[in-house]
C-alpha cells in the first residue's frame, strides 16, 4: 500500500534523479511520478489514476512553465491538489507570484541530499486539509 503519490515536474534530468534518490530513501511507502514538462505533468493529472498527494513543480521549464501550469491547474477541476514550487529561485517577486497564482509552499532547491530529503518529507507531513499558505509559512527553508 503506498501512503503518497508524488508527481514531480522538472526539464532538468538530474534534478529528476537527485529528487527520485531522495524519495527513495525516505522511510514512508511513495509512487513517484517524474515528468520532464508541463504539458505531460498537466496530462496525468486530468487522466488518472493515479491522482497526486502532491505536486512539485520546477518553475522554469521550455513550453508550458511552472507559472503557467500552477495558473491552469488552480483554474481547473483539480484546483484543490497541492502543489510545492521547488525552484531554485529565492527571489521574493517570483515567491510572491507563485503565492499569488495558488501555489500551497515555496522551497528553494536545497544543494545537499539531506536537505532535499528534508524539504520532501516536510512537505508529505503537511496536513494540506487544513494548511494555510501564510507569509511565516509559505516559503519553507531546510
Amino acid at each position: 500500500m503506498t501512503d503518497f503519490t508524488i508527481f514531480y515536474t522538472d526539464d532538468d534530468e538530474d534534478d529528476l534523479s537527485i529528487f527520485a534518490d531522495a524519495v527513495e530513501s525516505l522511510p514512508k511507502k511513495i509512487k513517484l511520478q517524474t515528468y520532464t514538462g508541463g504539458e505531460k505533468l498537466l496530462n496525468a493529472i486530468y487522466n488518472p489514476p493515479p491522482t497526486p498527494h502532491v505536486v512539485f513543480l520546477d518553475l522554469n521549464m521550455p513550453g508550458k512553465n511552472g507559472f503557467d501550469v500552477l495558473a491552469e491547474l488552480r483554474n481547473s477541476e483539480k484546483n484543490d491538489i497541492p502543489v510545492i514550487i521547488f525552484s531554485t529561485s529565492n527571489e521574493p517577486g517570483i515567491i510572491e507570484k507563485c503565492r499569488s497564482l495558488g501555489a500551497n509552499l515555496f522551497i528553494t532547491k536545497p544543494i545537499l541530499m539531506k536537505d532535499i530529503i528534508k524539504s520532501i518529507n516536510h512537505a508529505l507531513e503537511i496536513d494540506w486539509k487544513k494548511f494555510s499558505p501564510t507569509d511565516k509559512n509559505f516559503v519553507y527553508k531546510s
